[in-house]
């Protein structure tokens, strides 16, 4: 397995992304929208792990299944190695997706329990139509697990006889089954006993490096973003509020800056006060006009209420969308 070239392009490219839902409609109902995804735009640059965190609720999820086309977008675009998924074909896309898999934050739900870890783990290939005989058949399922692993042992295993680390691994491998470029990571770790996260994130890590990945790394967990990703996207209610261009960076959003700090230290030496955040989430279905977290903002004034702020070049690939960042 030859690895790609980690080079500083971008590999995807993410442009005005939008998608929208709608609720009602019915006898007394209005019909309501909401924005899960705001107009993002955003670069995942090729061999590199970008996180994108924020509160639950913010859009994380619905972004990582339009940057695949699980969802069509309302509007905007997403470009994958300068191929455009909207303009592509249901066969252009089968064919594409082998370079773009989805690790699901789920394992229990992830597989299908009436299938054997073997046969988990060969359907990549029947969904795209590559017939395999016998022996190169177990050559490949021998190769995934061992990949990430796991006992060849376990083959003839049902989901429900595994742990939930034992399946997120399966998860991995089936993800990576058709050597892949680009995985999306939809908070792999989430359901899982901290012990095992350690290994999952370490497992994901050794990957990247022998494999020449890329991921896109969605996260609530503050701490293992700030850990695994070279850059750090902040969301909020749909919209992108600061991209941090490494683990290290201060952050200079409000939100992002509360966010980022409520992030306890293991150390009883270096206790930290935390600044709670006033007011209320604002409706995902309201139009806001101005800056989406303007209501909860110690720093808001008229034009924040008034006036989105577009996401600004701060220098070194730091941006922000605030009017009043912190100094």
């Amino acid at each position: 397995m030859n690895a790609l070239d980690a080079s500083g392009d971008n590999l995807v490219q993410i442009t005005d992304l939008t998608r929208e839902f709608s609720s009602g409609g019915g006898f007394l109902k209005p019909r309501r929208t909401m924005r899960a995804v705001n107009n993002v735009s955003l670069d995942v640059p090729r061999g590199k792990v970008t996180g994108v965190v924020g509160e639950s609720g913010c859009g994380k999820s619905t972004l990582a299944r339009l940057v695949l086309r699980l969802l069509e977008a309302t509007k905007g675009t997403v470009t994958f190695d300068g191929k455009d998924l909207s303009t592509q074909s249901q066969a252009e896309m089968r064919r594409l997706r082998r370079r773009m898999q989805m690790v699901f934050q789920d394992p229990y739900s992830a597989i299908d329990p009436r299938y054997t870890i073997r046969r988990a783990l060969l359907e990549p290939f029947q969904v795209q139509g590559e017939a395999k005989s016998a022996s190169e058949a177990k050559a490949t399922v021998d190769e995934l697990i061992s990949m990430v692993g796991l006992s060849p042992r376990m083959m003839a295993s049902f989901p429900h006889q595994l742990s939930g680390g034992q399946k997120q691994r399966v998860g991995i491998a089936r993800a990576l089954a058709l050597r892949p470029s680009f995985l999306v990571l939809d908070e792999p770790t989430a359901s899982l006993d901290v012990s095992i996260q350690a290994q999952i994130i370490d497992l994901l890590e050794s990957l990247k490096e022998e494999l020449g990945l890329t991921y896109l790394f969605i996260s609530h967990d503050l701490s293992l973003v700030r850990y695994f990703c070279d850059r750090v996207v902040v969301m909020y209610l749909g919209r992108l509020v600061e991209i941090l261009p490494g683990a290290g960076a201060r952050p200079r959003h409000h939100y992002a800056h509360a966010l980022l700090d409520s992030n306890f230290e293991p150390d009883p030496t270096r206790r930290k006060v935390v600044t709670m955040l006033g007011g209320e989430i604002p409706s995902p279905f309201a139009k806001i006009p101005g800056c989406a977290f303007a209501a909860r903002c110690p720093a808001a004034n008229d034009l924040c209420m008034r006036e989105r702020p577009p996401l600004t070049d701060l220098g070194n690939g730091h941006m922000i969308a605030c009017h009043n960042p912190m100094d």
